[in-house]
């Protein structure tokens, strides 16, 4: 449902740009969209997606109603970056570390904020803010705080939880979160200073730190390095199967058990999965428009797509993969029925 006003064509525009990105597989461009339509041409939708504004509250609007809200629920915060490698002309194009190739490379980062109820593990992408510094002067931090205190004042969400990359594990978040009197569980980085001898000793790196039996069941109190004096957080050594070692901060100091630790940060993940998703059925990051205003419409179109097929994919009890591709099945129906191109050997 479109709520941001629009005349009733560009409305009947907008529901069938969004419809194609349902329908498509691999081709998500203005060219494709017209070559299958009889109703709209290249031109219409390329100064629609140009001109207009859809804003990020609309993706609140389409979600809210199939939220399960709970008073002990997540908030997880994290960015994704849509490859723009090839793209020299697109702006809010920034150099910048891409998670999924490990690696800088060229691209439009999107912080995300995902909602998860503790109960069901059902979770919905509630908002988003595409980062373009030099535009309008905010960090990926500046974006994240401005989400976390719309969900609490604007949003009024229930929660208990926020989640987040090692990234935004700073002094400003962590107090403003603190601040609202909630708990966090964040990565922290093998380089960041910390002292856990109450000043006695000297600062030392987080993989350099000495733990006991204890401590790593029960996780240490330490203090981090330009944090104010005497501002203590719970830090958790956990050692995955395959050997990979991750250090855990948390303010919930009376958490004292490494493994209830592991599954609150486990949680987290929920958002690398809805940053696959999108990318694998929205074509989010197929856009080839050049102007920002462009991509970013494009980009809201594709967030609201990705709740429609959530919302279908959970009433079919499947996988929003396996719904997407269903949309082929009658497809190759026809196609083994009545082939459009007929098999003959020479």
């Amino acid at each position: 449902m479109i709520s941001f006003t629009l005349p009733e064509k560009k409305q009947n525009l907008h529901s069938n740009y969004c419809q194609f990105l349902i329908a498509s597989f691999t081709n998500f461009t203005q060219t494709y969209f017209a070559d299958h339509t009889e109703k709209w041409s290249h031109d219409q939708l390329n100064r629609y997606l140009r001109n207009e504004n859809i804003p990020s509250s609309e993706l609140w609007k389409s979600v809210k109603p199939d939220i399960e809200f709970d008073e002990d629920g997540y908030i997880a915060f994290d960015d994704v970056v849509l490859s723009k490698k090839f793209s020299k002309q697109i702006e809010a194009v920034y150099h910048q570390w891409s998670g999924s190739d490990k690696k800088v490379i060229r691209g439009i980062g999107i912080v995300t904020c995902l909602y998860v109820n503790p109960k069901t593990g059902e979770y919905w992408v509630i908002d988003y803010r595409i980062f373009d510094k030099s535009h309008d002067g905010k960090t990926k931090i500046d974006h994240l705080l401005d989400m976390l205190h719309n969900a609490v004042l604007k949003k009024q969400l229930p929660f208990r939880t926020v989640l987040m990359d090692a990234w935004y594990v700073c002094m400003q978040v962590m107090k403003a979160i603190e601040k609202l009197s909630k708990v966090y569980y964040a990565p922290l980085k093998r380089n960041r200073l910390v002292n856990d001898t109450d000043g006695v000793e000297p600062h030392q790196h987080v993989e350099d730190l000495s733990w006991t039996q204890t401590e790593k069941q029960q996780g240490k109190r330490v203090h981090i390095k330009n944090f104010p004096k005497g501002h203590q957080v719970k830090l958790f050594r956990i050692v995955s199967e395959n050997g990979r070692t991750e250090y855990i901060v948390t303010n919930d100091l009376s958490q004292s058990d490494a493994t209830a630790t592991k599954n609150e940060c486990r949680v987290r993940w929920k958002i690398e999965q809805l940053h696959r998703e999108i990318k694998q059925v929205t074509g989010i990051d197929k856009c080839q428009c050049r102007k920002l205003r462009a991509q970013r419409n494009h980009i809201a179109c594709c967030f609201q797509v990705w709740v429609c097929l959530m919302r279908a994919a959970r009433k079919a009890s499947q996988t929003i993969y396996r719904l997407k591709d269903s949309l082929l099945d009658d497809y190759m129906r026809h196609q083994l029925s009545n082939p459009s191109i007929i098999f003959k050997t020479a």
